[in-house]
């Protein structure tokens, strides 16, 4: 079979509803090519400077809020175990709660439900917050595996950029040894 008509780099696919005018190019090696480039959806179809540069930019700001969502988590997670040590040492929970987060102490508004002294109704919440920021954070951390799997080496750096920036804006501690996806 001569495959001399093929090009193994990218592969072009017609955009559905388009009148098969448009074509979006999906590369398989790195290129810095930007003609018919789609960034994860069909929609988001970069035909010239402006958009791409509206993209890079976009992409930029959605990374570093990957991180904004990271620092989140990790703060809620010292403030769950803030709240923990609390009860093991008998503290009182109010003390906690105004030292880590100025919390109203209106019990609707409260991350603890009504009826404060059941740990175990907390304890619940808590794993339910966290489990929700884990899930945001694996959702987000794969969509950016899949902006850097455009194989562009644009968009590459917008997201190498924006960690960058996230890490500045918003990171309270040392970044991780590893690259992970999540």
């Amino acid at each position: 079979m001569a495959h001399s008509h093929m090009d193994h780099g990218h592969m072009d696919h017609d955009m559905p509803g388009m009148g098969g005018g448009h074509k979006c190019n999906m590369n398989m090696l790195f290129t810095w090519d930007t003609k018919d480039l789609c960034i994860v959806f069909h929609g988001w179809h970069i035909n010239g400077t402006g958009s791409l540069i509206f993209s890079l930019l976009a992409i930029v700001l959605m990374t570093a809020g990957y991180e904004a969502v990271r620092e989140v988590s990790r703060r809620y997670d010292l403030y769950a175990k803030s709240l923990a040590e609390g009860r093991r040492s008998g503290d009182d929970m109010s003390d906690w709660i105004s030292h880590y987060q100025d919390v109203s102490t209106d019990e609707s508004s409260s991350l603890l439900a009504p009826g404060r002294t059941s740990g175990r109704v907390n304890e619940r919440q808590t794993k339910i917050i966290k489990a929700v920021l884990y899930a945001v954070q694996v959702f987000y951390s794969f969509f950016i595996m899949l902006l850097f799997m455009t194989y562009n080496g644009w968009v590459m750096l917008a997201v190498a950029g924006g960690a960058f920036v996230g890490y500045l804006l918003f990171s309270g501690s040392p970044p991780t040894k590893t690259a992970a996806c999540h």
